[in-house]
């Protein structure tokens, strides 16, 4: 079976949902493949659906179809703001509604014909061929489904796979597990050279429901014994600042923490009746005893049996809060997770294959800098992104990372092969993008994915509309500042104002003054542009020269004047957008 599409986007995860939706809406075709049986990614197959996001998601820091997706969960819920009452997140809910909502997302573009969907769909090769200019390019991409053989050719191909499947079956330069700190100076990089056997963990997420009467303990797996022996399960957990964190089940824990059972609960029977349900993602069934990309059976079977073993632990041996051991009312939830056994589909990924590079974003590209609110600025961005490098135990070093970083942007460069390490009509979508592993650790989760998955649609689509490849796009300052412009129509903000919302006049303008380096002053040491408060002389002349400009640009506010100074730019630049 052959299909053919302006744009293949290989992955359903929440970054190839985002492309796909991005390619179809800038007038593209697609493909969208899936390896597992639903779309949705960490969101869905992984049963992580608790989102992982920053301080000001509500309002800024993602693209606007990722806010349309919030929306639309809480709007399940008659706009209940946390509906499952979790508090590890500010939206918590079960990954079938998550599933039911993108799904949704997507239907009227697949009842158009602009989205063909394969789930089901695993990669297994990818055929390229040298052009006339000597570039290879992917010419099309090999699925097995179920046993038979599917071949999708496009014009461009996105890599939204969880491992980046398709960056290493096309012969892409990529990187996976530890630069090493001798790379590029990272503080927390592993000590020394590379070290690609250091994948960070997976977590074999489990739904569990608490019920009235206590129920038959799931069987113990083999290895639980030794498990239990070595201490591997256990309500408390090591703290990324030296203590231990205690926790209770439903009480608070004796330093005040919240309860354990309320820290992933995706469903609040006190609010929406039935039973209480939760995704268990903890540290006890964090596995790194082998690496998914090195080998996935081992890894896949050991992370499925250390979350059976915690649940049993849980059902039989964990301290109750009132005295005694065992939770026997606590049982798996097939119908949380949308499978038969109540454990995901998949393995919640932390990390991929990446795209080698010269120039990746580092962790000390996004880290925290004195007198500034944002981390490095890059005049190609692409989409914003903001969470801790937050690194889980590495296969041979249990040590956790969780260091803090400045909101970041995603760089267009990050998303497409250095001239001569890949095809040039493949681009990254997931959390494989050009970051090494501390960086990509704070792009990995929910709406940092989306971003580089949207980024990557919407890239796609304006190369084929051109006729070039995305990496000769971005090349020219004509195809970022349209590719830019196109994100900015969909409501992406490119960098940080958290006071410069999508409906504010200046919007667009703003974003192109502080893609420029326009902000000076408090306004660039806060996150807040303070877009309707007068401006002074030096910072007339940092927006003009933002925009290229030799005069200053006429305007009481910053506001105006970023307004004025937009709409001075040369005719031949506006044509552009």
């Amino acid at each position: 079976m052959i299909h053919t599409a302006d744009v293949a986007v290989v992955g359903g995860g929440l970054g190839g949902v985002a492309a796909a939706l991005a390619a179809a809406e800038t007038g593209a075709t697609v493909v969208l493949t899936a390896e597992e049986p639903v779309v949705g990614g960490q969101v869905t197959a992984q049963a992580t659906s608790p989102l992982d996001e920053h301080p000001l998601i509500e309002t800024t820091g993602a693209p606007g179809a990722y806010l349309e997706f919030r929306r639309r969960v809480r709007a399940r819920y008659d706009g209940r703001a946390n509906p499952g009452g979790g508090w590890v997140s500010r939206l918590c809910f079960p990954p079938q509604v998550g599933r039911e909502v993108l799904e949704g997302m997507l239907a009227p573009h697949v009842d158009a014909g602009r989205i063909r969907i394969h789930l089901g769909a695993r990669p297994v090769a990818v055929r390229t061929r040298t052009g006339d200019d000597g570039a290879e390019q992917v010419v099309a991409v090999c699925l097995d489904v179920a046993g038979e053989d599917l071949e999708v050719r496009a014009d461009v191909v996105v890599d939204a796979t969880e491992l980046g499947d398709v960056l290493a079956l096309a012969g892409a330069d990529v990187v996976v597990g530890s630069e090493g700190q001798d790379a590029f100076g990272e503080p927390h990089a592993l000590p020394g050279a590379g070290d690609p056997r250091a994948e960070q963990s997976v977590t074999w997420v489990a739904g569990l429901r608490l019920t009235d009467t206590p129920a038959e303990p799931v069987a113990a797996p083999a290895s639980y014994a030794e498990l239990e022996a070595r201490g591997a399960f256990g309500l408390d957990i090591p703290g990324w600042d030296g203590t231990t964190h205690r926790y209770r089940m439903f009480e608070d824990g004796p330093t005040g923490n919240p309860p354990f059972w309320t820290y992933r609960r995706v469903h609040d029977a006190s609010v929406l009746g039935g039973d209480d349900a939760i995704v268990l993602n903890w540290a006890s069934n964090d596995y790194a005893g082998a690496g998914v990309v090195a080998d996935p059976e081992t890894a896949a079977r050991e992370a499925r049996e250390l979350t059976l073993a915690f649940v049993h632990w849980l059902q039989t041996a964990a301290p109750r809060d009132g005295g005694g051991h065992g939770y026997p009312e606590l049982v798996l939830a097939p119908d949380v997770t949308g499978t038969d056994d109540g454990l995901a589909t998949a393995p919640y990924v932390r990390e991929s294959r990446r795209l080698a590079s010269s120039r990746p974003v580092t962790e000390n590209d996004i880290a925290p800098r004195d007198g500034a609110a944002r981390s490095t600025r890059y005049e190609d961005s692409v989409g914003t992104a903001w969470y801790h490098a937050d690194l889980h135990p590495r296969v041979g070093h249990p040590e956790p990372v969780y260091a803090p970083t400045a909101p970041f942007q995603v760089p267009a460069r990050a998303l497409v092969p250095e001239p001569g390490r890949g095809p040039v009509n493949l681009l990254a979508g997931a959390k494989n993008l050009a970051a090494t592993q501390v960086a990509a650790a704070a792009y990995r989760v929910h709406p940092g994915e989306w971003s580089v998955g949207e980024a990557a649609g919407v890239i796609a689509a304006h190369a084929v509309r051109t006729g070039t490849s995305p990496g000769a796009l971005l090349g020219r300052s004509a195809g970022i500042r349209t590719v830019q412009s196109t994100l900015l129509d969909r409501g992406t903000a490119l960098a940080w104002a958290e006071d410069l919302p999508v409906d504010h006049p200046a919007f667009r303008a703003g974003q192109r003054a502080i893609l420029g380096g326009a902000l000076r002053g408090d306004r660039a040491s806060t996150l807040a542009v303070r877009p309707d408060e007068p401006v002074d002389d030096e910072e007339r002349a940092a927006i003009a020269l933002a925009f290229g400009l030799d005069d200053l640009p006429l305007g009481r506010t910053w506001a105006e004047s970023v307004l004025a100074a937009d709409a001075a730019v040369p005719t031949m630049l506006q044509e552009t957008r």
